[in-house]
């Protein structure tokens, strides 16, 4: 707006230049690399001022167009992403559950262990019970 109001202070601004200022920022500028799509076919008696009017409008349209095709990118990107870290936490999680089955067969093996030392334990204190009991029987026959 403030560019407008400095154009109505200028007294010697003409519509012609007015135009060639513009046809200057259409040819050079950044909005002329925008290309525009192909339904816009400007009709017969259009002024130049309504022709461009009607390109930049399409241009912002088709700038706000290709943002939106950007997000969609990268919400592609993003759910990539996501599925490639959801097929690391299944990863994750089939470790998990094969070191959870190493640690409870290697808890069998220590149960089986102690129970193996429990019985032999067992085992030598009737072997020891027997050997004391037969040499107080050979003491006391003697």
């Amino acid at each position: 707006m403030g560019s407008i109001e400095q154009i109505r202070k200028r007294a010697d601004v003409s519509l012609a230049q007015l135009e060639a200022d513009i046809t200057g920022v259409r040819s050079g500028g950044s909005l002329a690399s925008i290309a525009l799509p192909d339904h816009v076919e400007h009709q017969l008696g259009v002024t130049c001022a309504g022709a461009l009017s009607a390109e930049a409008v399409v241009r912002d349209y088709e700038i706000a167009a290709k943002e939106v095709e950007s997000m969609g990118a990268e919400l592609i990107d993003a759910a990539k992403k996501c599925e490639a870290m959801t097929a690391e936490v299944h990863n994750a999680i089939a470790d998990m559950r094969d070191t959870a089955a190493a640690y409870r067969e290697e808890g069998k093996k220590v149960f089986k262990r102690i129970e193996a030392a429990a019985l032999f334990t067992q085992d030598v204190r009737k072997s020891c019970e027997e050997v004391k009991r037969r040499m107080v029987e050979a003491h006391d026959s003697n």
